[in-house]
């Protein structure tokens, strides 16, 4: 089962933040064969979360996957947003042709109200990293809709998303992420 893990940084845990990056990512090694995309969300070069789809076998493991996250047990993040989600592109963000970098990149959360929306993708589908609605535990009940991509501005990237649709549309710039080679 696929889920979006989006941890929210508390404000003023930079520090922390940075005294822990090993450990963060000795545990994310553990998930290396489940991940189809990671990275940060900045402010410029300020971390303000983190994001982590990935394919483990149900909610229960997905839970303990955000949960047990050393930044999350040190209090590094404020909330974390974790939800069913469908791999509408069917692959990971390393295979992303664009490549990792160039572009502005950003996470667009389209968080749900009323019916679902945007189920299919968008035309610039070139542009996609990774793309998909958010759902419930059951996999069925639409929740809103997850993108990541290479766009000219935030506002051309939340035009991804059909306007009026969603309760709220959140806009973060985003990077690949992992070990620096």
């Amino acid at each position: 089962m696929e889920f979006l893990c989006y941890h929210r940084d508390r404000p003023g845990s930079a520090a922390l933040r940075d005294e822990l990056l090993e450990e963060h990512w000795s545990y994310m090694d553990r998930y290396a064969t489940a991940m189809i995309a990671r990275g940060p969300t900045l402010v410029g070069d300020t971390a303000t979360g983190s994001l982590h789809i990935v394919d483990v076998p149900d909610p229960a493991a997905a839970r303990a996957f955000a949960f047990d996250e050393p930044n999350y047990q040190a209090g590094v993040y404020r909330d974390v947003v974790l939800r069913r989600w469908h791999n509408t592109l069917g692959r990971t963000m390393w295979d992303f042709p664009g490549g990792r970098t160039g572009g502005n990149r950003y996470l667009v959360l389209g968080l749900g109200a009323g019916p679902a929306a945007d189920l299919a993708l968008p035309p610039e589908v070139d542009q996609l990293i990774a793309y998909g609605p958010l759902l419930a535990d059951d996999g069925v009940t639409w929740l809103g809709t997850a993108a990541l991509l290479r766009a000219a501005s935030a506002d051309a990237a939340r035009a991804t998303l059909t306007a009026h649709r969603y309760a709220e549309v959140e806009v973060h710039n985003w990077q690949f992420g992992g070990r620096p080679s």
